[in-house]
């Protein structure tokens, strides 16, 4: 007799995590003194953690510390760091209490969403999304609702769109910015959703993953600052360079801080101690984090003059983050196979838009720019030439 799979196990897959996958193998196969691959699939920053997260982490390590569990939200300091963070950047008091350090944004999304939602419940997103969070809701038997997006929308969600919805949805899922697209919501629609949320009983959860990475078109705000019901989900894993700590954070709202932190000790006990210790050092490393920041600025800024005369000359503004979202429908129609070709022939890395919006993503591929700034110059010569520009 066959065993039962778990409906947990039919979740979709990531479908970046396979194109990494191919690129590594691609990058393996290669000949001496042939060209490397160019690796635009990933938003995994090109630099490790901050000089001063590492001197930390290593401090302590001699030190002889212990590096146990910490309580299952974190270091009282992080904590304490990463409310003042609120203070200082957004003008909003946030209780250190209210902060839950997590495993890595990932980590953020199964804790907020258990405690947010029952099986069935329905969650909105705007589609193109950022895969997990559809797969997630997926796995744990609630149902992502889309609400398909597009240039006329800027890739976010509107307050009519929400309005549309009879009956509302248990929660609304928004980033900004946002992945895939790098599009950002004003701060006048963020209030005026984050609003209607609150009035109308929708859990709002706001993935702030990329903020510090916005590039001038539309200020960064958080949605706690509009409602106290919001939950806000933050990582170390971008602006700060901390891909492989796995650390971030949730922002609770006061009815939620006991229920996530019951599902935290339970699930995972605490996140990693060693990386809060790097993380909370990293939050005071401004000068080096801003200097990423400006080296994505330069290869955005290349990118966006240079990619038109490759053949890519549709694309969302890329107010944030470090993407572009470039609608491919005049080169294919079959953004995979082009993007295997892509991998192959020209030795670029990116991801298919099928990822992030399965019934529209066949026309669009996404391409990160957070890698080696030489890597993002050299680019659009590449495609000119695989495309015969």
């Amino acid at each position: 007799m066959a065993l039962k799979v778990g409906r947990g196990a039919l979740a979709p897959p990531f479908l970046v995590m396979d194109v990494i996958a191919a690129a590594n193998a691609r990058a393996q196969s290669l000949a001496p003194g042939e060209p490397g691959i160019i690796r635009m699939e990933v938003g995994q920053p090109g630099t490790g953690a901050p000089r001063g997260a590492a001197e930390a982490a290593i401090a302590a390590l001699r030190a002889g510390a212990p590096m146990g569990y910490t309580e299952a939200f974190g270091l009282p300091s992080l904590r304490a760091r990463i409310a003042r963070h609120y203070a200082e950047k957004y003008g909003h008091a946030a209780a250190p209490a209210q902060v839950a350090v997590t495993v890595g944004a990932s980590g953020a999304f199964p804790l907020a969403f258990l405690a947010a939602f029952d099986r069935g419940d329905e969650v909105a997103m705007a589609a193109p999304f950022y895969p997990p969070y559809a797969n997630i809701l997926v796995a744990l038997g609630m149902v992502p609702k889309l609400l398909p997006a597009d240039a006329g929308t800027n890739f976010q969600p509107t307050l009519a769109m929400l309005e549309a919805m009879d009956p509302p949805p248990a929660g609304l899922i928004i980033a900004s910015p946002c992945n895939p697209a790098g599009t950002m919501l004003a701060p006048e629609d963020l209030a005026a959703i984050a609003r209607w949320c609150d009035a109308k009983g929708v859990r709002l959860i706001s993935d702030e993953i990329y903020h510090g990475l916005s590039w001038g078109r539309t200020a960064e705000a958080t949605a706690a600052a509009f409602s106290p019901s919001a939950i806000v989900v933050n990582s170390f894993s971008k602006y700060f360079s901390m891909t492989g700590w796995r650390i971030g954070w949730l922002l609770l709202p006061q009815d939620l801080v006991r229920p996530v932190e019951c599902l935290a000790q339970n699930m995972v006990i605490s996140a990693p101690h060693i990386a809060q210790v790097a993380a909370e050092a990293a939050m005071d490393c401004v000068e080096e984090c801003e200097a990423n920041r400006a080296r994505y600025a330069r290869s955005r800024a290349a990118l966006l003059a240079a990619m038109p005369g490759a053949g890519f000359n549709r694309m969302a503004p890329a107010d944030g983050a470090f993407y572009l979202w470039a609608d491919v429908g005049h080169l294919t129609n079959d953004s995979t196979e082009f993007c295997a070709r892509m991998l192959a022939e020209a030795g670029i890395a990116a991801t298919p838009g099928v990822d992030f919006d399965r019934a529209r993503g066949a026309r669009y591929v996404r391409f990160s720019y957070c890698g080696p700034e030489e890597d993002m110059a050299a680019a659009p010569g590449r495609l000119r030439r695989w495309l015969g520009r």
